[in-house]
Parts: structure tokens; sequence; C-alpha cells
């Protein structure tokens, strides 16, 4: 079977490999998208796309209690989960089919299958050959689950968008943001949540105020969080599903148990032995500044890399390749530092740069913390009173900014105009510079004393 030639051939058809084939497009490539699932990837099939739209269902369950406070008289609704999950899950095929007319309108073309490399320049799928001088890997991530008795049943953040009804009492298993992010969200909407965390704080990665206050938070919201806690097993009991701890303790009656552990690459079955491709000690795609792999001609982005697991990371990256490859931009790279990043938490948390310990590792004593904290006015006539968190961290003599946490109402929206203004360089005299906007939350950032 001879190969068919192309300029460049994607494997993975979500973010990443997208921007990458349909810029290669742009500069007139030849190019295929190889995709075995649907079009979008993570983050539009079982991520960021359907996650936000869970997120604002439970922000519109927040503003339903938070009615009665500015004088409405009509009762709380409870969600009709059937209706929601058709209306998310419908729109997801929508976007499914928008990828599918971009490529075409990229004349990118669009192979279903599972992709297979046969060497480091030729690769088949679907009963197919495609060879091509550049191949990019971007088959994305997939949740990890524990090897423990009785994980299956539990089930995956993948699996939360097959839920066929809201449940009633759900154990969420980890500290990341994934955990914290689906744990509010069902709380809002009802459930009774238990958070299970193996030390004492959530977000271990990220700067300590913003785990320490989320927390705080949560427990507010009615979500218990068990600390110090390592599942050892599951079990199917009459009364539910029963988590059993490595101290034996007995956590029992759940109708849901959600594994939110981690994430690692999905690479398996594309051969990359065959291609003489390598993988790190995690098993990520080993690539340099550049995305390129061991194997020359050979590239990988997005999270089957496991550098910056986030969908803009993945797409400027891919964008970037293609700036290279086929627009003559030879020295165009990404720059991962200062990536700003939005936690949909309840409340939701903004981020970007260092956090207060990596600062003073880096800065030592030239270091200078300002810091604010509040109510939102919005919580003015309501019983809720969530507080708002900011951090800003500065270093040196003038000030500069190197870090911003914020944790409270508006932080996701908020974010990224100031994440523009310390990619540029922005010292505290600038944002003391800048008038305020006032009443909102925002201008605590440009008042800080």
């Amino acid at each position: 079977m001879s190969a068919q030639h192309y300029d460049l051939i994607v494997i993975g058809g979500g973010s990443g490999g997208l921007a990458c084939a349909q810029r290669a497009a742009e500069y007139g490539a030849k190019s295929v998208v190889i995709e075995s699932g649907r079009l979008g990837g993570t983050c539009v099939n079982v991520g960021c796309v359907p996650k936000k739209i869970m997120f604002n269902a439970a922000s519109v369950a927040d503003s339903l209690e938070d009615a009665a406070g500015f004088g409405f008289e009509s009762p709380s609704a409870q969600i009709n989960w059937a209706a929601f999950k058709q209306g998310r899950d419908a729109y997801v095929l929508r976007l499914n089919g928008i990828y599918e007319r971009n490529l075409a309108g990229k004349k990118v073309e669009y192979v279903v299958g599972r992709a297979s490399f046969l060497d480091a320049g030729t690769v088949e799928a679907n009963g197919r050959r495609f060879s091509a001088p550049n191949i990019l890997i971007a088959t994305g991530g997939k949740p990890a689950l524990p090897m423990l008795p009785g994980a299956e049943l539990g089930i995956s953040s993948d699996g939360v968008f097959d839920l066929d009804r809201r449940p009633s009492r759900i154990a969420v298993v980890g500290s990341g943001y994934i955990a914290c992010e689906f744990a509010g969200v069902f709380a809002s909407l009802g459930s009774e949540v238990q958070l299970f965390i193996r030390k004492s704080q959530v977000l271990g990665s990220f700067d300590p105020m913003l785990g320490k206050e989320l927390m705080r938070e949560m427990r507010k919201s009615g979500i218990a969080i068990q600390e110090q806690v390592i599942p050892r097993a599951l079990l199917k009991e009459e009364g539910g599903i029963t988590l059993l701890s490595s101290e034996e303790q007995r956590f029992q009656g759940f109708d849901c148990v959600l594994w939110a552990v981690g994430r690692c690459s999905d690479h398996h079955g594309l051969g990359l032995n065959r291609a003489g491709v390598h993988v790190d000690a995690q098993d990520f795609i080993l690539t340099d500044a550049y995305q390129a792999t061991n194997v020359p001609g050979i590239y990988a982005v997005g999270d089957v890399a496991g550098r910056a697991p986030l969908t803009p990371v993945a797409i400027a990256a891919g964008r970037r390749l293609s700036d290279r490859l086929f627009g003559g931009k030879q020295d165009r790279k990404l720059d991962y530092s200062l990536i700003p990043t939005v936690i949909f938490t309840h409340p939701p948390i903004g981020t970007v740069g260092l956090t207060e310990p990596q600062a003073r590792a880096a800065h030592g004593d030239n270091v200078k913390i300002y810091s604010s904290s509040f109510v939102s006015m919005y919580y003015a006539l309501t019983e809720r009173k969530p507080r708002t968190e900011m951090k800003l961290i500065c270093a040196g003599a003038e000030e500069k900014i190197v870090g911003c946490h914020i944790l409270g109402l508006g932080a996701d929206e908020m974010l990224q105009g100031f994440a523009v203004a310390i990619r540029m360089g922005a010292t505290k005299r600038d944002f003391d510079d800048t008038l305020a906007i006032h009443p909102t939350s925002a201008e605590e950032l440009v008042t800080m004393r």
C-alpha cells in the first residue's frame, strides 16, 4: 500500500492539533488531521466547555438562593437535570460540527480513525497510509484512575458528563482544581458533597492563600472536607458506595464517587517505539522549547507533552509551530512563563505569575506583599457572604508585580486584563497610578496600600 504525501500530519483533533493544522493551511501547507473521537478534544467534549456550562448552571442556582435578599419572592427552583444535560450535550455536538466545517473551509483533510506510526515519517489510519516531513502528536490526556480494589465503582471527570441524574450524595476524591471545581458545582446544584484530600489543603501547586481561603468558602457552602484521607478501596454496600481509607475509616452512603486524582498522557497505541519517540519518567512525550521531540520532524503539543495542560497553551504552541515550519518565523516559540489561569470553583479563582514561596525563593528579601480581603458589594443584601481575597506579589526596588492571585466573584473575568499589564512589566506604581472603576471588586487591585 502506497502512502499519500502531505506537508503536515496532525494526530489528534483537539485544540492544539486543530490550531496547528489550520495555521499551516493558511500558509498553503497540505495538511491532514487524524482523529478517532469527536473533534475538539478534551476541552470541547469533556473539559472546559461542558464544565463551564455546569459552572454557569451552578452560578444560576447561587443567584436563585440570593434572590430573596434583593426582594424577589419567587420560590427557589430545582434543576431539571435531564433538560440541562440535553441542552449541554447539544451545544457540544454543535461545536463538533463547527470544527469539522472549519477544517473543510481551510481545506484541511479530516480522517476519522486511530493513527499509528509505521516509521518516523509514515502513519497508518483507517486502512490508509500517510507520509509527511512534519508530524505533530496532539492526542491529549485522559483522567488517571487509582489502582485500588473497587475503583471501577467510581467515575472519572469524563464520566461526570454521562450522569443521567444529579447525585444526591457524592464523594469527590482529589485536591486539585478539577476536584475543587466539581465539588463546588455539585454543592451549588443541591448535592451533598464530601471532598477527600490526602493532605491538609487543596490546590497545593498554587499560591497557599488560594487553597486556604477556598477551603474556608467551601466549608461555608456546606461541603465537608475530609483531610488526610488516603483511599484504600471502594465497596458496594446496601446503602450505596463506601469509601474505605488506609486508616480503616468508613465513609458510607454515596451514590457517586468521583476520582479527580490527576491526568496522564494519552499516546498509547500510537506505536511511538516504531518512530523512535522518547517519553519521560511520567510517560509524557519529551519535547524541547520548540515542541520538537528527539526525532527530527516529529513534534508534540498539548497535554500529551505534559507542559502547562491548558487549552490556550496548546493552541498557542500549535500555531507557533506552524509559524516556524511554514511561515518562515524561525524564532517563533511559546513563552511558558506568566500563564494566566482561572479555576472555576465557587467562588472562582484567577492567578498569574509567581506564588509567594516561588517569589521568595527567586528574590529573597526583595519581596513585598500587598493584599486585600472584603465582601463583594453583590452580597450587600444577601444571606451568603463569600469573601474576596486578593494578593499582589512585588519584587525589587521598583516593586515589579511578579504575581497576582484572586479568589472571589468575578475573578475569572477580571484577571485577563491584569495579566496583560503584568506581562508588560507593570509595577505597583503603575497600578497605583491607574484610576479605579467604582464600585467594583477589580478596583481593589489598584488601590491596595
